[in-house]
């Protein structure tokens, strides 16, 4: 897998403890999908290897719309971006004049990208689990019931008035990523432009 592609199969984790069970994250998780058919926010991201030592830090903007288009532009350390237009993801690593081309169902089955641009079809992709509240958060966990899946778990965590605020994940590789947003602004008009993706002129270009 190349650099772009643990980018953003690695998006999210923190390790929580359950606590209290109750269905407030899962209705916010619900309502968010429900009444959030575009969204953009910034977004910090860490990644953690299986010792929890920290591996890399970035950072960027995350846009989407539903569903199933999304644009994740990483700013620092290095300039990459994935776009998804519907129909197939786009990933592109500037520092390599790399692109890679998957087709959306190859790329994202059961992975984040599902659960924030996917459909209100939640449950058939993920057994969804109430972990309760935690440091002002109520956690949800989202285990993915496809078991070719990289990710063990994505865990999210919402506001108390159900904005949604981190997203864990766990790989089968045992690494966790961290990803933690801010500024998220709900229903925003955001330019079809923004899901369409043309290779650069001179790049490698790679379908998996």
């Amino acid at each position: 897998m190349n650099r772009l592609s643990c980018n953003f199969f690695f998006f999210f984790l923190i390790y929580l403890l359950p606590v209290l069970v109750h269905a407030a994250a899962l209705d916010s998780l619900k309502t968010f999908i429900q009444e959030t058919r575009t969204a953009r926010a910034t977004f910090s991201q860490i990644l953690l290897d299986r010792n929890s030592k920290i591996i890399q830090k970035s950072s960027g903007i995350m846009q989407f719309e539903r569903p199933n288009k999304f644009r994740w532009t990483y700013e620092k350390p290095y300039e990459q971006l994935i776009v998804g237009d519907g129909i197939q993801v786009w990933f592109y690593d500037r520092d390599l004049n790399q692109v890679t081309i998957r087709t959306l169902d190859l790329a994202i089955g059961s992975s984040p990208a599902a659960l924030l641009a996917g459909n209100s079809t939640i449950e058939a992709n993920f057994s969804l689990t109430e972990m309760g509240q935690q440091d002002q958060l109520e956690w949800l966990e989202a285990s993915p019931k496809n078991k070719e899946s990289t990710f063990e778990f994505i865990q999210l965590g919402f506001s108390m008035k159900g904005s949604l605020k981190i997203m864990v994940l766990r790989d089968s590789f045992g690494q966790t990523t961290l990803l933690t947003f801010s500024n998220l602004d709900k229903n925003p008009n955001l330019p079809a432009s923004l899901f369409h993706f043309i290779p650069p002129d001179g790049s490698d270009v790679i379908s998996d």
